[in-house]
């Protein structure tokens, strides 16, 4: 009980802590304008990132209420409590704990017009590999997906399996994000949604420099 007790204290120490170390960076964001096209369309949106870049992203969303496919894991407990801290709807479940349970909550948001976000190289790896979960969610609520990627220009990198992103204090955040896809009917569609989804998350990721659109100081 008191380790419960200490894991519940340390991890709310640790979200403070880490919203006081997000408040100093300073975001330039490239792309932007095909969220706001996918906006004028009114379809539901499925952003896709990479684990290894989730916790920039996460801020610079915060309050917006996007829906979040988190782990159920140990360690995905502290990013679910961090990101309602952060105003995200939080589903608890992945590819390999709960998988199934997760994407139809997901795809009950989309079918309301909501917006979710999902790692599709989570909760394990292997790293910048995407699994078909997103896609197929998509797929059955007929949304549309964009990429979203982000650079440091200076960070820690921990040594977890996906190299996790840890920004230093006061660093400039570039953030991309990709044109709206669709994905296809069937098998086939969501086999070509995978390969569409990891070339353009390879784009926002590591082709992406400072642009225009939406800033965040």
């Amino acid at each position: 009980m008191r380790l419960r007790w200490a894991d519940r204290l340390a991890a709310r120490v640790g979200t403070a802590l880490l919203g006081l170390l997000a408040a100093t960076w300073r975001y330039r964001v490239r792309g932007w304008e095909h969220v706001e096209d996918a906006h004028r369309l009114q379809r539901p949106i499925v952003y896709v990132l990479w684990h290894s870049c989730i916790l920039p992203l996460l801020y610079s969303r915060r309050g917006e209420g996007v829906a979040l496919l988190i782990s159920r894991h140990r360690d995905g407990g502290h990013l679910a409590e961090l990101s309602e801290r952060w105003g995200y709807r939080v589903v608890r479940g992945s590819s390999r704990r709960g998988g199934e349970a997760g994407l139809l909550g997901l795809v009950r948001y989309l079918r309301e017009g909501a917006e979710v976000a999902l790692t599709p190289d989570g909760p394990r790896g292997p790293a910048e590999r995407v699994k078909p979960g997103a896609l197929a969610a998509a797929q059955h609520a007929d949304a549309l997906v964009i990429a979203a990627g982000a650079r440091a220009s200076s960070a820690w990198w921990l040594r977890s399996w996906d190299r996790f992103c840890l920004p230093k204090p006061f660093a400039t955040i570039d953030v991309a994000y990709s044109a709206p896809f669709t994905v296809g009917a069937g098998k086939d569609g969501v086999r070509r949604g995978i390969a569409a989804a990891e070339r353009a998350l390879q784009a926002v990721t590591y082709g992406a420099s400072a642009g225009t659109g939406k800033g965040e100081g």
